[in-house]
């Protein structure tokens, strides 16, 4: 099944790779015999269908989570193994939108009004008071 990204951007199955482990959790005996937890994973180094604009800009932004170009998901929430593969792939598409989104509006540098700044001291000198007042009086 082909995972589609966004309107843009549809990897094929073909280059979408699967393994299969038992999952920890829920499930009584059954969870010893069933390989139901899933991982996906994805070379995006070297992936066809990416233009080399999405390739460098998935790769710079997931560097964390990339092993030698490829990203991997893991999925064990449910039972079913089924359940398991559908959640990878809704996770795999949602990491890789988030990284191909282009970046938001940049932050405008701005001061603290004249107000925030007042309240700010204000609230520096009642704490400084109130620490004050728990000293032992100063004998003479």
């Amino acid at each position: 099944m082909d995972l589609e990204v966004s309107p843009a951007l549809t990897i094929p199955a073909t280059e979408l790779g699967w393994r299969f482990s038992r999952s920890s959790g829920p499930g009584g005996q059954h969870v010893n015999t069933s390989d139901s937890r899933v991982e996906l994973f994805w070379d995006v180094a070297g992936s066809g269908v990416l233009s080399e604009s999405q390739r460098q800009r998935i790769l710079d932004r997931l560097q964390g989570r990339l092993v030698g170009g490829v990203v991997t998901v893991a999925a064990s929430e449910q039972r079913s193994q089924l359940r398991n593969r559908e959640i990878a792939l809704a996770k795999l598409a949602e990491l890789l939108a988030g990284a191909l989104a282009p970046d938001g509006p940049r932050r405008r540098a701005t001061k603290a009004t004249r107000g925030s700044d007042r309240r700010r001291l204000a609230a520096k000198s009642q704490r400084s008071e109130t620490k004050r007042q728990r000293q032992r009086p100063a004998s003479d």
